[in-house]
């Protein structure tokens, strides 16, 4: 089984287990003001770290629940075990599981899937960029006001004020803004030409390891700038590389 297939394989049994218990009554292990953890966060972080370390012993593991595996390998799995925890704990069907395979520092092997539609996006360096094994490329729309934005707002006060500063200028220029609740959903859509461009202010690794890779391979563009002060956050601009975005930013 290939790194691409193993991924993969990974995605589609931890949504069965999502989508298994959508629906049903969550348990929070961790609740802030603006953020939830569940308990299934983690038992579908263990569930693929099963997998991907039973095929691949020698790998490292780092996931929004933690690590496990060789931390000194140069192969490094970025796992979002449920990206989109609110909307889920809401019953909101627009969460993913994300899977990133990073090696020597290069992220080579991408997957996002979203149980709930039951679409998988896949890609693998120096190939295409493919939803559901066909593929797919970045929207050609060029100015603003034909596009669609999508804007997140962090989670604490300097990241929702910055956030919703930039909502509220790109609403005055694209066609339409959107706040969906999932980077990896975000990123993926710009890969598929749904969306135009995501942009947030701080944003974890493990949510756009496997949508930097979809994106770019898709024709568009990811901008990353390291968050001083916090471990491995990013501000993050992403595109479908022809939409001038710099009079929002």
């Amino acid at each position: 089984m290939t790194d691409l297939e193993l991924a993969t394989h990974a995605a589609l049994e931890a949504g069965k287990l999502l989508r298994q218990h959508f629906g049903s009554d969550a348990t929070v292990d961790e609740a802030t003001h603006h953020d939830i953890k569940l308990a299934l966060d983690k038992e579908s972080q263990d569930l693929i770290t099963g997998i991907l370390l039973g095929a691949r012993p020698g790998d490292a593991l780092y996931g929004e629940e933690g690590i496990a595996g060789n931390q000194d390998s140069d192969r490094q799995w970025i796992v979002d075990p449920i990206d989109g925890t609110v909307n889920f704990f809401y019953g909101i069907p627009h969460f993913c599981v994300s899977i990133a395979l990073r090696i020597a520092g290069e992220i080579v092997v991408g997957v996002i899937h979203d149980p709930m539609v039951g679409e998988t996006w896949t890609v693998e360096k120096g190939g295409p960029a493919m939803l559901d094994g066909k593929p797919i490329q970045t929207s050609k729309r060029d100015t603003l006001a034909e596009s669609i934005l999508f804007v997140g707002c962090g989670k604490d006060e300097a990241a929702l004020k910055t956030g919703i500063e930039r909502f509220h200028r790109a609403s005055l220029k694209a066609r339409k803004m959107r706040m969906m609740g999932s980077a990896a959903l975000g990123m993926a859509y710009i890969a598929s030409g749904r969306l135009d461009a995501y942009i947030e202010s701080r944003i974890s690794l493990w949510d756009i390891a496997a949508g930097q890779l979809l994106v770019e391979t898709a024709g568009g563009k990811v901008d990353l700038t390291a968050v001083p002060g916090y471990a491995d956050a990013w501000s993050i601009v992403a595109s479908n590389g022809k939409i001038p975005l710099g009079e929002i930013l």
